[in-house]
């Protein structure tokens, strides 16, 4: 994270700002974390897959058209259905 930051010619007391700032508010959310995951197993599945929902989600809407963008063709949309295919057919191994 620091270093595209430092290469954008921000000033380095503002990267070690940042990177610390996003390292604590990364630590506050595994805390959290923790004490929601003791509750129970079916807490831990329903955040694992609203996580997921948000990667796929991610997937779709930003880097599978912009991929499509830059290689005009059908071969990222392609790696993407079998992606998700076989990422469906791991879960059930």
């Amino acid at each position: 994270m620091a270093v595209p930051m430092k290469n954008g010619g921000m000033k380095p007391s503002k990267v070690i700002y940042y990177v610390v700032l996003s390292g604590i508010t990364t630590g506050i959310g595994a805390f959290f974390g923790a004490i929601v995951g003791g509750i129970s197993q079916e807490i831990i599945a329903l955040c694992l897959a609203f996580s997921a929902g948000a990667m796929i989600y991610i997937v779709s809407g930003e880097l599978t058209p912009e991929s499509s963008k830059l290689y005009q063709g059908r071969m990222s949309a392609i790696g993407y259905i079998l992606g998700f295919i076989i990422g469906v057919f791991a879960m059930n191994i």
